[in-house]
């Protein structure tokens, strides 16, 4: 798909296909990152139970900070004031922020949605907040992120037709505001646009021309993931992929597990974020080359195997499954911090497999092989 005049500076490299599946490189002034690429989520500026450090050395080239946090505690003139997030907290990579859209709409007995913003009382303090596509924007460029997210309203889904449209077209005009209110960063920071459209076809492929009619560095899919069946997920990006530019990077918002990530590489899909190494890990559950296995099980008392003896991760190959579930069983906070690593680890490996696949051209021999490992689930007990 060619590019209409007036899009944004190109910083993403697209190295290799293998059918619909991409890698590539793409650049931001806090380094490179190789994509497909997950993003961990560290909503409040700190990673849940890891040092920056962990998340690093796990294979993780970018991460996610929360706008909506951000901005209400400690705020974001204050983390200009002190650097940056980049600064402020440590992370020395790039960063991405979303525009705060999301969990504004998921207050929804606490806000009001107009053409200009949305209004909304803060959950720390019930003070009156209100949030515009250029208030995002601005906050966003005092946290200093690399890669900013347009304003956008997304519909929980089951939901009518008619409302899906409403805030598709909202969020079209909200996105040609961001595009004006981001023109005078500095060179080399980008703005995505995000498609919505909700689980009807017609909508996506509206939502997408538009927003490539007004030209971003970078496209999202959001509204996914908001209570849809995985077959309802994947046919929407499935229609939605193929519509945005080739050459531009495509990030599937919020998403998700495993299994989500390996079907939508396959559909085209270059970035991902979603809180669920981290959040599973906290409740006693590893995601494995196995699959997930739920350390709070009775059957892992006594097992002193490894969760993964080959596994590249010193935590996922010195702890015996008896100590991890003695840990999680007690509470124990070292518990939730060693099976987040673990998650994050597995899930930056499960990554760096599908972008050498992909390199190889072997990435369905790959997707096939991971498959049949999760369907076969954890080995059982000795």
């Amino acid at each position: 798909m060619s590019l209409p005049n007036n899009s944004l500076p190109n910083h993403f490299e697209l190295l290799a296909t293998d059918g619909a599946a991409r890698t590539g490189r793409l650049t931001t002034p806090h380094g490179v990152v190789r994509t497909p690429a997950f993003m961990p989520v560290g909503t409040a500026g700190a990673m849940k139970g890891m040092h920056w450090r962990e998340v690093r050395d796990a294979g993780a080239d970018i991460v996610l900070g929360n706008t909506y946090h951000l901005m209400l505690r400690p705020g974001a003139e204050r983390i200009a004031a002190l650097g940056g997030l980049q600064r402020f907290t440590g992370w020395n990579g790039p960063m991405l922020t979303d525009s705060g859209g999301f969990q504004v709409m998921s207050l929804s007995d606490l806000r009001k949605v107009s053409e200009n913003a949305v209004t909304f009382r803060s959950h720390i303090d019930g003070a009156k907040v209100e949030l515009s596509p250029e208030r995002s924007i601005e906050v966003q460029r005092f946290l200093g992120s690399d890669i900013a997210m347009q304003m956008d309203e997304c519909v929980r889904l089951p939901a009518e037709r008619d409302d899906i449209e409403r805030a598709m077209q909202l969020s079209l005009r909200w996105a040609e505001r961001s595009k004006r209110a981001f023109e005078s960063a500095p060179d080399g920071y980008m703005l995505f646009g995000i498609v919505q459209g909700g689980d009807v076809p017609q909508l996506r492929h509206a939502s997408a021309e538009g927003l490539v009619e007004i030209g971003f560095h970078g496209f999202a899919i959001g509204g996914l993931a908001v209570g849809e069946p995985q077959e309802v997920m994947l046919a929407m990006i499935g229609e939605t992929a193929p519509a945005l530019p080739s050459d531009r990077p495509r990030y599937l918002m919020g998403v998700g597990t495993p299994d989500d990530i390996l079907e939508a590489v396959k559909r085209g899909i270059d970035m991902f974020d979603c809180v669920m190494p981290t959040r599973n890990g906290r409740h006693g559950v590893a995601f494995t080359r196995f699959g997930q296995v739920n350390l709070r099980n009775a059957r892992h008392a006594d097992d002193p195997r490894p969760l993964d003896e080959e596994s590249s991760w010193p935590s996922a190959r010195n702890y015996a499954r008896a100590y991890l579930h003695h840990l999680v069983k007690a509470g124990e906070t070292l518990g939730a911090m060693l099976l987040s690593e673990i998650n994050i680890a597995y899930y930056q490996f499960l990554m760096q497999s599908i972008r050498d696949a992909i390199a190889r051209g072997a990435f369905e021999e790959f997707y096939q092989r991971t498959r049949e490992g999760w369907a076969r689930g954890d080995i059982a007990p000795r």
